[in-house]
C-alpha cells in the first residue's frame, strides 16, 4: 500500500472523526445531564430537586456529582416531570435610605441602614416565604423604627455602632426561620429631614463661625496693640535715655574743649562761619586801604551796610568775589 496515496482518505477520515466527535460531544453530555445521569454545581451556587411537591435532594458542594448516587432513581425523570432551583448562596448586601424616626426631643430625623444578607437554608428559603427577600427588608426596616426611636438626639448622633447592634440582634432570630442568615448591619447616616430645620441648623453653624472668626480677628488685633504698645513704650524710654545721655556728653566734650582756648576760638569760628553759610547770605571781600574804602562807599550806596572781614596778614590784589 502506498502512504502518499492514502494520505488523502486518512485526512479526510481524522476531519470527519473530529468533526463528529465536535458536534456529539455536547449532545452527548445535554442528553446525560437530561436524563439526570450527573450534574454540576458551580461555587457559592445551589441546586435543590423537587419531585411532586418534595425536596428529593439538595446538591450545595461544588464539583461534579452523579444523580443516580445522590437522588437514587427519581434522577432518570426528575428533570422532566419535577423542578430543579438553583440559588445563589453568595452574600448580598442592601442599603435602606432615610427610615424615618423621631428623637427624644421630637426632631424627625432620617437613618440610613446597610446591611448583608445570605441564604442559609436553601428548603426554608423556597418553601417557607414567597418573597424572603422583601420580608427581611421589611423587617429590617420595622426594627429600625422601633428600636431607634425615641432616642435622644445626640446619642443618636455619636452611638452609631451601638444602635447597629441593636438592629442586628432585634431581625436575626425572624430571618433565620426563611432561611435567610443576616450578616452585618451599620447605620451609615443619621440626618435631618425637616428641611426648616436644616437651614436654622445652617445659620446657626454660620452665625457661631462667624462669632468664632469675630474672636480671632479681635484676639489679634489686641495682641497686636499689646505688643506695639510694648514696642513703643521700651522705644521712648531709650529715647529718654538717649536725650537725657546727649547733653552730659556734649557738656563733657566743651569742657574738655574749652579747656585749650585756642581749640575752643577755631570751633567757634567754625561753627559760626557754618551757620552764615547755611544762612546763603551774600559774603563780600574788600582789601584795605583807600581802593578798599571806595569800594565800600560804593556799595553801601548800591546795597546797604557791608559787615567787613576779618582783615588778614597778606592778601592777593584787590577783588570783588561772590559766592
Amino acid at each position: 500500500m502506498n502512504p502518499t496515496t492514502n494520505f488523502p482518505s486518512l485526512l479526510t477520515a481524522a476531519l470527519g472523526t473530529f468533526a463528529a466527535l465536535f458536534l456529539l460531544e455536547p449532545i452527548l453530555l445535554g442528553l446525560m445531564r437530561a436524563f439526570g445521569l450527573y450534574t454540576t454545581v458551580e461555587e457559592r451556587t445551589c441546586r435543590v430537586y423537587v419531585l411532586f411537591g418534595t425536596v428529593i435532594g439538595v446538591l450545595d458542594t461544588p464539583g461534579l456529582h452523579i444523580l443516580p448516587f445522590k437522588l437514587g432513581l427519581p434522577a432518570f425523570f426528575v428533570n422532566f416531570v419535577g423542578t430543579c432551583y438553583k440559588l445563589d448562596l453568595r452574600l448580598d448586601q442592601e442599603y435602606l435610605r432615610s427610615q424615618a424616626v423621631n428623637s427624644e426631643e421630637g426632631a424627625p430625623m432620617g437613618i440610613g441602614i446597610w446591611y448583608e444578607m445570605q441564604i442559609s437554608d436553601p428548603t426554608s428559603y423556597l418553601f417557607k416565604n414567597t418573597d424572603p427577600r422583601g420580608s427581611l427588608r421589611a423587617n429590617v426596616s420595622n426594627a429600625t423604627v422601633r428600636c431607634l426611636s425615641n432616642m435622644p438626639l445626640a446619642e443618636m448622633m455619636e452611638t452609631r455602632h451601638k444602635m447597629s447592634q441593636t438592629v442586628r440582634t432585634e431581625v436575626s432570630e425572624k430571618s433565620e426561620a426563611w432561611g435567610y442568615r443576616l450578616g452585618s448591619v451599620y447605620i451609615r447616616k443619621v440626618h435631618f429631614r425637616d428641611k426648616g430645620m436644616i437651614r436654622q441648623i445652617e445659620e446657626k453653624v454660620v452665625n457661631r463661625l462667624r462669632q468664632v472668626t469675630s474672636a480671632i480677628k479681635q484676639a489679634g488685633a489686641n495682641q497686636v496693640s499689646v505688643i506695639t504698645s510694648s514696642a513703643e513704650r521700651e522705644a521712648a524710654v531709650e529715647f529718654a535715655r538717649a536725650a537725657a545721655v546727649r547733653p552730659n556728653m556734649i557738656g563733657t566734650a566743651l569742657s574738655e574743649i574749652a579747656a585749650d582756648p585756642d581749640v575752643a576760638g577755631a570751633l567757634f569760628d567754625i561753627l559760626e562761619t557754618q551757620r552764615i553759610l547755611e544762612a546763603g547770605p551774600r559774603v563780600t571781600l574788600i582789601p584795605e586801604g583807600a581802593r578798599g574804602r571806595g569800594i565800600t562807599s560804593l556799595l553801601a550806596a548800591q546795597a546797604g551796610p557791608v559787615v567787613p572781614a576779618r582783615p588778614a596778614a597778606a592778601h592777593p590784589p584787590a577783588e570783588v568775589m561772590e559766592q
